[in-house]
């Protein structure tokens, strides 16, 4: 934030044992336009920083009676940046106490002044700090405005409304890691009793990630005509318009599938994807294993589909690797066996219900801090 568009002045927190220090640094910084309030220890400082926002922070190193170490200072340094405060500290030390300034600057303060201090340099150190403390956290708040508009772009992209289908049951979820990711579902309504959907993963996250998404999803509503006639060939096309405009480093691993309402058959093709997991009613466990490559990983693409019945009382449960790969930096994962867990746990309870078992136990199991995009479709044979 510039000068010329704040109202009021810069508030800055003094912090030093010395009274007649902290009242000469006020009077300078009144007498400069700026709001100054003073702290005789680390504890009143901290308190401040509690009650209210400062724009910069200038703090001594030394606070007990013939202390020199910076013990004190290093630690209330340490403090300020646990508590995640967004204004620079400055610190000050003696002109013999180089190193510990160093040392200072190394643990996260912004800039050091020596005492006995030059009014000039102080001054313009804590204007110059203070400004780029305001221009970064103006960009941040860019940043977050231009990221939350994207995500919800990217939220409105997927799937609004489901249709209706005489055999099947199907929802599907998608939260990302980030505020924006590349995981991908849709469904797609093929008329006369046929359910397309497509669950993807673009290896990428972020800003990326997302835009790579929306490029996917564009092709394959471009090319879902051709998927009621021949699944393959339709990935066949989507997969040379994607490997043409995505750069070499990026592929993408899906499940795609078409279900036939009266046939209650699903014919699908695993692209290099997680398998997908059919829980019969009879409570044993199927997996649809891969057929094919990721899209976009070599030039040349091909694929096998597989076909499966649903019968009433199956669910199917598709996912993203962020579903298994769960908790997996604290040293444990979902996994396959997890997931299959929760859908039997679940196995008679309404699709949404299922995908809520698993987001719970990804949640659970990483501590509400997942790694990476958490996409699900669910479906039930009714």
């Amino acid at each position: 934030m510039t000068e010329t568009m704040r109202s009021e002045p810069l508030r800055v927190l003094v912090c030093d044992d010395q009274i007649d220090v902290r009242e000469a640094l006020r009077l300078m910084l009144k007498g400069a336009g700026y709001k100054a309030e003073t702290a005789e220890s680390p504890a009143a400082a901290l308190v401040a920083v509690d009650r209210q926002q400062f724009d910069a922070i200038l703090i001594d190193m030394n606070y007990s009676r013939d202390t020199t170490s910076g013990e004190e200072g290093l630690q209330l340094l340490k403090d300020l940046l646990e508590r995640e405060v967004e204004a620079p500290v400055i610190v000050m030390t003696a002109w013999s106490s180089v190193d510990l300034a160093v040392e200072a600057m190394r643990r996260g303060a912004a800039d050091f002044v020596q005492k006995p201090w030059d009014n000039a340099r102080l001054l313009n150190t804590v204007h110059k700090q203070a400004q780029q403390a305001a221009d970064r956290t103006r960009a941040e708040k860019e940043r977050k405005s231009e990221l939350d508009l994207a995500r919800h772009v990217q939220q409105r992209l997927l799937p609004q409304k489901f249709r209706t289908l005489e055999t099947l049951a199907y929802s599907g979820r998608c939260i990302p890691a980030q505020q924006v990711g590349g995981d991908y579902f849709d469904f797609f309504d093929f008329g006369a009793d046929q359910l397309g959907f497509v669950l993807a993963d673009v290896s990428g996250k972020g800003i990326a990630g997302a835009m790579l998404m929306a490029n996917l999803q564009a092709t394959f509503r471009s090319q879902s005509a051709l998927a009621v006639r021949n699944p393959v060939a339709m990935l066949e096309s989507v997969h040379k318009l994607f490997y043409a405009s995505t750069p070499t480093q990026f592929f993408v691993t899906l499940f795609f599938g078409i279900y036939d309402d009266h046939r209650r058959e699903l014919r699908y093709v695993n692209c290099g994807h997680p398998a997908a997991l059919l829980a019969r009613g009879d409570g044993t466990l199927e997996k649809l294993e891969a057929g094919a490559l990721p899209l976009a990983i070599f030039e040349e693409w091909s694929g096998v589909e597989g076909k499966v019945a649903i019968g009433a009382g199956d669910t199917l449960l598709a996912f993203s690797d962020g579903a298994m790969e769960a908790g997996i930096d604290d040293g444990k994962e979902l996994g396959e066996d997890g997931l299959a867990s929760v859908l039997r746990a679940h196995a008679n309870e309404p699709v949404d219900a299922v995908i809520d078992g698993v987001i719970r136990a990804a949640n659970a199991i990483s501590h509400d801090h997942l790694a990476d995009d958490l996409t699900l479709i669910a479906l039930r044979g009714l």
